[in-house]
């Protein structure tokens, strides 16, 4: 009986959607791990890398054109995620190195997730849970008001598969939409403003949802926070290192902006301390896109994408 040899799979890092679906990909594919193995990465990859033409990597995977180098044969890099900051596209695309993401199956519960931190920063949803289970509603009687979410002016920065979902949503609400994207959209009805300061000045809420690149890092700076205002309100379900996370802290501190929603932060998994204690700030560890259903998709996206690849037939979501 003859053995069916299974296509290599270098697995970078690895991603929290391989562990959960690693038996998956082992009956599909032959996996290296060079996180199991005790020599260092380059050894690992210049030892057992010179065949491997397909790799798996996340956003705390990088792949550099030194990593490239040594993987003569690469053909395919993956993401287990939609953003694509960690890998060297200008080096991909020099070699000839198709890069591939997981497409838009983790943009419906992004949207839900950032409408919901929102909510959250407005209700004190979660400031009101821990006022109960402390013991503080009997002792201090009434907890204080929130905030009405219908009606305000929403700013979103970056309208792109996230983004316009995100608009959605809000719409329902009654909410007042515009946004700044690298372009104007003319499939959209909403107000556009190619710079993010004039978007914080006509906003109350400054949503991020824009991808991490060399001109978006720091894009929301102390500028931005200012033309934002005392009332005004950030939720970032982006990247960390898209908002100046040191001037962010200290205009919560201060009371220079009214509160925040984030997911991200600048130096995951470390979170400012500064933060901890302040109850109109609700933090969650990087989970926004994070569903079963979410993965099943994501799954199942990039099985498909190394099949078609290993047979010589288009990619089905190419970078």
């Amino acid at each position: 009986m003859d053995i069916v040899k299974l296509p290599e799979l270098l697995v970078l890092g690895p991603p929290i959607l391989f562990k959960v679906y690693e038996r998956e990909f082992s009956t599909k594919f032959h996996i290296l791990k060079p996180y199991e193995s005790p020599l260092p990465t380059e050894i690992y990859l210049q030892t057992h890398g010179q065949s491997v033409r397909a790799l798996l990597c996340y956003g705390k995977s990088p792949v550099t054109a030194q990593m490239l180098r040594l993987l003569p044969s690469l053909q395919l890099v993956m993401t287990a995620g939609t953003g694509v900051n960690q890998i060297d596209l200008p080096e991909c695309r020099r070699l000839g190195i198709s890069v591939v993401n997981t497409g838009d199956v983790f943009s419906e519960d992004t949207a839900d997730y950032a409408v919901g931190l929102l909510i959250d920063v407005l209700r004190k949803i979660s400031a009101g849970d821990r006022h109960v289970r402390r013991g503080a509603w009997p002792v201090h009687g009434d907890f204080s008001l929130g905030v009405k979410l219908g009606g305000k002016q929403v700013g979103i920065v970056g309208l792109g598969n996230i983004g316009s979902k995100v608009a959605r949503r809000l719409e329902a609400f009654g909410c007042i939409i515009s946004y700044n994207s690298r372009t104007k959209k003319s499939s959209v009805p909403y107000s556009f403003y190619p710079n993010v300061c004039e978007l914080a000045l006509n906003s109350n809420i400054l949503f991020i949802c824009c991808s991490l690149t060399e001109q978006t890092r720091h894009l929301i700076n102390k500028d931005v926070m200012t033309a934002l205002g005392k009332d005004g309100i950030i939720v970032n379900v982006g990247r960390g290192p898209i908002i100046d996370e040191s001037e962010l802290v200290k205009f919560l501190v201060e009371g220079e902006i009214a509160g925040a929603g984030l997911d991200v932060f600048e130096n995951e998994p470390t979170v400012p301390k500064e933060l901890f204690g302040l109850d109109n700030v609700v933090i969650t560890p990087h989970r926004a896109a994070f569903t079963q259903q979410a993965f099943f998709e994501a799954f199942n996206v990039l099985v498909a994408n190394l099949e078609a690849f290993f047979s010589n037939k288009p990619l089905i979501t190419p970078v």
